[in-house]
């Protein structure tokens, strides 16, 4: 009897195209970046791009977000090639979406926000991460309610639950705000155990990691705590803070790894997100890893920074750590980054140096993977954390 043939557990990835608008706020040079970071965000939800639409407007068309003669020219292609999903780079309206839905029907249509919702959904672990995620997804969904939308459980029963001639989109309104405070009174209860726990490790020093998604925030982590911190090259590997301790000399400090910033991150996002991040606001010290091989990596400490400004972090003393040093050499002669960097790793590093240190910040260049840099970097995090611990416990000064 001939054997039968493996069954495949590949899963056939869901094809997209980018739609993206250059306006006088966002030139069309930024955009492109920017679209290049959603194709890598699209990736990291397990979907596949095939083609980048771009249209220059004043402003956002009220109806369908892009003109109709763009819209018209997405329709044919999407039709033509079997395409699953549009993706837009920015926000669109619950109004937008519905237009277009029916603009070009059997078509599912993103926006930005909605796909980083999708991809924290896929990657969250923990019931902490999940419960966070799960009412960012409703507060986003609220307001996009339309009558095509579908029940997500069953109409209450009871006296005085459903109003005569309640339609559909009330009842569906009505459930779902139901469940955004079942989740926020969850959320409390975990964001009131998790004080607790942080609460208890108040006698050592606390350093939190920052940066941009994918900087190698958790990489650096396993290469300081010698420990296994789950790290890949996506997008928002990490969502739950992971606390390891770290013994530098004679000298111990808690280290937390936590989620990774990005451009346009939901609002809705901060907001739940808040008690993890306030392993960044409750520490004593930041490391702020950049990843210096990125072409546009001075954008992403800026929206980093805006983003430490925002939960009330920025005032911290902070190590500015530019990672990925080896990719950026080995770009020296591709010349991969366009005209900014011409220049060699060498007159970079020396530039960037030169600007950030003269503002009394601390500076290193270094790459994650190289132990030679991870000692050196210790020996910094030593004389830091140990002025720190003075600081606190200066009846302990002899010990050092």
């Amino acid at each position: 009897m001939a054997k039968r043939a493996p069954i495949s557990t590949d899963v056939e990835k869901e094809t997209c195209v980018l739609v993206g608008l250059a306006t006088q706020q966002q030139k069309r040079e930024q955009l492109e970046e920017y679209l290049i970071e959603l194709e890598f965000l699209v990736t990291t939800a397990n979907a596949v791009s095939k083609k980048t639409f771009i249209q220059s407007l004043t402003k956002p068309d009220v109806r369908t977000f892009i003109g109709s003669g763009k819209l018209q020219e997405i329709k044919e292609y999407v039709l033509a090639e079997n395409i699953d999903m549009i993706v837009f780079d920015d926000e669109l309206s619950g109004s937008q979406i519905r237009n277009i839905e029916k603009e070009i029907e059997g078509i599912k249509v993103l926006d930005r926000p909605n796909l980083i919702l999708d991809i924290f959904a896929q990657r969250a672990r923990t019931a902490h991460a999940k419960t966070q995620v799960e009412l960012a997804q409703y507060q986003y969904l609220l307001p996009r309610l339309t009558n095509m939308w579908t029940h997500l459980q069953k109409q209450k029963g009871g006296i005085g639950m459903k109003g005569p001639g309640e339609k559909e989109i009330e009842t569906d309104r009505r459930i779902i705000r139901d469940r955004i405070a079942l989740l926020k009174k969850d959320l409390a209860s975990i964001d009131k155990q998790m004080a607790t726990q942080r609460s208890n490790r108040g006698a050592l020093i606390r350093v939190a990691l920052v940066g941009y998604t994918n900087a190698g925030k958790s990489t650096l982590m396993t290469a300081l705590s010698k420990s296994d911190v789950f790290a890949e090259n996506k997008l928002f590997a990490t969502l739950d803070t992971t606390v390891r301790k770290v013994v530098v000399g004679n000298l111990p400090f808690l280290l937390s790894d936590t989620v990774g910033f990005i451009r346009k991150l939901p609002t809705q996002l901060i907001e739940s997100f808040k008690s993890t991040l306030d392993e960044t606001r409750e520490s004593d010290y930041l490391i702020h890893v950049v990843d210096v091989s990125h072409a546009q990596f001075e954008d992403q400490l800026a929206v980093v920074e805006r983003t430490l400004a925002e939960i009330g972090s920025d005032d911290k003393p902070t190590l500015l750590l530019f990672n990925k040093i080896d990719l950026l050499k080995e770009g020296d002669e591709e010349n991969e980054f366009g005209n900014e960097f011409e220049s060699s790793a060498e007159d970079i590093i020396s530039g960037l140096r030169e600007r950030f240190e003269k503002d009394g910040n601390d500076v290193i260049f270094l790459s994650a993977k190289s132990k030679d840099d991870i000692t050196t970097l210790r020996d910094l995090l030593y004389e830091r954390v140990k002025e720190l611990h003075i600081k606190r416990y200066p009846y302990n000064q002899f010990l050092y």
